[in-house]
């Protein structure tokens, strides 16, 4: 369903597309730059016109339920300000900083003291965010503190009634839950008892409902995992990863997903290997396979980035694939790490969704 004309209008004159970040049948995702009276600002557009028709209607609801909770937590500065609402699109503003599954925040109480702080405040405005179980939907500002996004599934009270005390109460549970894997030594006993104790709301939910969602979810929608990749990244992944590691020079390999203007969703590997050239010898073979479908873009590099543990850090290629080259800052800890990264940064294959954010693609 395309957009309606004043939305067109509207954006034409304010809107400079950017980055892909999200696609799927609930709205389009992308971050670029929109023009206020007070200049252009960095921005995140959801847009409805690319939706399928069968499932345009719950995408709808959601849509109207994120604009009516921005727009009452419009001066909160919790999460995103909403710049601009349409029939059918709307801008909010971007938000410096990454998830809380990329940020990783061991330790980290003032995080998670802000973090606290930025659910009263939205609770005290009536506003429940009611999906903060992701942590994809907590950001780690690049100043320290703690944001929300994502308000799809929020609700407005203007009273504070049992389901709104429950749903606050299940807000603030899954905050707990994730300090309790990144800083369980801040954990307050307080804390403790609520973490051990979910409304009956939750458990009823739990035993029903969580059981239909997921069904719906992952085998009509296709969502099986909290990086958007789908089934091509936990099905078909495991699958191109066993294939590339039959070739003998390569020592290891990463891939990841990220949002693709004409197939919805790509795969990005990063092979560690010494030799460039393997990269076509690479794609041949995976081609001849047939299935599943090769990634679209194959890099190869001389070492995968890894972690004190050894452990490849996912969280920096899926940024690189998709282009956020300007988040990748706060990740690095090191001027030896800076350097690393930078010959992967100026090989990287996916620049057709490229955009310049500050000084992103200086690097």
């Amino acid at each position: 369903m395309p957009l309606p004309k004043q939305d067109i209008a509207a954006l034409s004159t304010t809107w400079t597309e950017g980055v892909l970040l999200k696609r799927d049948v609930f709205s389009t995702v992308e971050r670029g730059r929109f023009r206020t009276s007070d200049g252009e600002v960095e921005a995140v557009l959801r847009r409805l016109d690319q939706v399928p028709w069968w499932s345009y209607l719950p995408a709808r609801h959601l849509f109207e339920r994120e604009r009516k909770a921005l727009t009452r937590a419009r001066d909160l500065n919790v999460g995103p300000k909403l710049l601009w609402g349409g029939r059918s699109a709307l801008v909010r503003g971007f938000i410096d900083g990454v998830a809380l599954h990329l940020a990783k925040p061991h330790g980290d109480r003032a995080y998670f003291r802000s973090a606290k702080t930025a659910l009263r405040k939205l609770h005290r405005a009536g506003i429940c965010h009611n999906d903060l179980a992701k942590e994809q939907n907590w950001l780690r500002g690049s100043d320290g503190r703690a944001y929300l996004t994502d308000f799809q599934l929020a609700a407005c009270f203007n009273r504070r009634s049992r389901l709104f005390r429950i749903a606050a109460y299940e807000d603030l549970r899954h905050l707990l839950k994730h300090k309790r894997t990144y800083a369980p030594e801040a954990l307050t006993p307080t804390e403790r008892k609520i973490l051990a104790r979910k409304s009956i709301v939750a458990r009823t939910w739990l035993m029903t409902g969580k059981k239909v969602y997921r069904a719906i979810t992952r085998g009509v929608f296709n969502f099986t995992d909290r990086e958007g990749g789908g089934r091509r990244l936990v099905n078909d992944a495991p699958v191109l990863s066993a294939r590339i590691k039959e070739n003998a020079d390569v020592r290891d390999v990463a891939i990841v997903a990220f949002a693709d203007r004409r197939t919805g969703v790509g795969l990005y590997a990063f092979v560690e290997a010494d030799q460039v050239v393997l990269e076509a010898k690479l794609r041949s073979a995976l081609a001849a396979a047939s299935d599943p479908k090769p990634p679209e873009h194959i890099q190869v590099v001389p070492l995968l980035p890894r972690d004190a543990s050894g452990k490849v850090r996912t969280e920096i290629l899926q940024l690189i694939a998709m282009n956020q080259i300007d988040l990748i800052e706060p990740l690095i800890t090191s001027p030896a790490d800076r350097e690393f990264f930078r010959g992967i940064l100026e090989s990287r294959k996916n620049l057709r969704d490229r955009f310049n954010f500050g000084t992103a693609d200086q690097a």
